[in-house]
């Protein structure tokens, strides 16, 4: 997938299953849209299920560093290239 395409998918999740209005890619995903760690939990299986492949505990932990929409972006196409290689 392209980040034009996982950013679209990522936006209807975010809208759709965690009713965020009007996301924007630099938004804090904590203290802009009151994202806590069970939406974390929540996002990461959506994320798997996008992919298509379940994550490693150390795909998951890395997950704990995001903060914004772009660093979901960055973080599924490091998880991308490292599945493909």
């Amino acid at each position: 997938m392209t980040r034009d395409e996982l950013q679209e998918k990522i936006f209807a999740v975010l809208t759709e299953d965690f009713e965020f209005d009007k996301p924007g890619l630099d938004d804090n995903l904590r203290d802009d849209h009151g994202f806590d760690s069970i939406d974390a939990i929540e996002l990461l299986g959506k994320i798997e299920l996008m992919l298509g492949f379940s994550l490693s505990r150390e795909e998951k932990e890395k997950a704990m560093g995001i903060r914004t929409i772009n660093d979901i972006l960055d973080y599924i196409e490091r998880i991308q290239s490292a599945h493909q290689s």
